[in-house]
């Protein structure tokens, strides 16, 4: 998920803006983006049926990674100038945003479910803003802070944890997951020097990947593991890795590049509603107490970033 989450990348956009896409294409190529998000967590579900949680994150970041080097080699041309200059801290976020948020994210999902998880990614952005106000030693806005418990007394309502559910171990490592995100978000701003937002995904990801990769070869059989994969596992990876990666990262800038972050940003709050809705699909219909914890955990989220009408949060 390096690519899960690009919420804060700035707006010089490597990636170019088909000419005939306009706003409504690119709101639409955007909502699409947040969509694809959605479904990487019953994606994950589904993988984690045949595959250990080590492989299936190589597994993904592999192909993801292959598919985003090529994207850029292509759109961009490789340079090995910003590679120099950004090679520790490339180093560093690959460690923690994309191989230590995934690996989070795999071995979490093993008794978290799907929504949960995707409730909990959803509330990165508040926990990024949270974490940068605090390493810059400012007070975060009230509305931040108001629409953090908001959003996280959403999120305990999804699991249940009002009528005698607790918190799966699961749903603390993703917790965890989601504190390395925001660790990322905030070096990649604070570190990384004159590079695109493409070159950064893609360096940070081959990183990510090796690191995930390297895990596997040491605790798992990732080779003989794939090659007996029945088709489901296969398709579930695949799916992950080019649509609910790689795709959707390209149609995000796309909503990036046209619309502007703010704007494109608000479509993140799809990400939960997909899980929920992919969810249902496979036969796991929420009940009455999930559909109002994910309400409410987005009206924490909008409030938050001021998106709500007449309400506008202050740095």
């Amino acid at each position: 998920m390096s690519l899960s989450n690009p919420i804060h990348a700035p707006a010089h956009i490597s990636a170019p803006v088909p000419a005939a896409c306009g706003d409504g294409g690119a709101l639409v190529l955007s909502a699409l983006a947040a969509v694809f998000w959605g479904t990487n967590f019953e994606a994950t579900r589904l993988a984690l049926i045949d595959l250990p949680p080590w492989t299936a994150a190589a597994g993904r970041f592999v192909l993801a990674a292959a598919a985003i080097m090529l994207w850029l080699a292509v759109t961009k041309g490789i340079s090995w100038r910003v590679l120099r200059r950004n090679l520790f801290a490339y180093a560093a976020l690959g460690v923690i945003g994309v191989a230590g948020f995934n690996a989070a994210l795999f071995l979490g999902m093993e008794t978290s479910s799907p929504v949960t998880a995707a409730l909990i990614m959803g509330t990165s952005p508040l926990t990024t803003n949270l974490l940068d106000s605090i390493l810059l030693r400012r007070l975060p806005s009230l509305l931040a802070v108001v629409g953090m418990v908001i959003s996280l007394f959403g999120v305990a309502l999804t699991v249940g944890a009002f009528s005698g559910a607790h918190f799966a171990s699961g749903d603390i490592l993703i917790l965890l997951g989601s504190i390395a995100w925001a660790l990322y978000t905030i070096g990649c701003r604070r570190w990384v020097r004159d590079a695109t937002p493409l070159e950064t995904s893609a360096w940070t990801m081959l990183v990510g990947t090796l690191a995930l990769a390297l895990a596997a070869l040491r605790l798992e059989t990732p080779i003989a593991t794939f090659a007996h994969a029945p088709a489901a596992a296969w398709a579930s990876v695949v799916w992950m890795a080019l649509v609910g990666s790689v795709l959707a990262y390209i149609f995000w800038q796309v909503g990036i590049a046209r619309r502007g972050p703010g704007a494109t940003s608000v479509m993140f709050n799809l990400v939960p509603v997909s899980a929920l809705v992919v969810a249902a699909i496979f036969g796991r219909t929420p009940d009455a107490m999930q559909v109002a914890g994910v309400a409410v955990a987005i009206f924490g989220i909008l409030l938050a970033n001021g998106k709500l009408p007449g309400l506008h949060a202050r740095s």
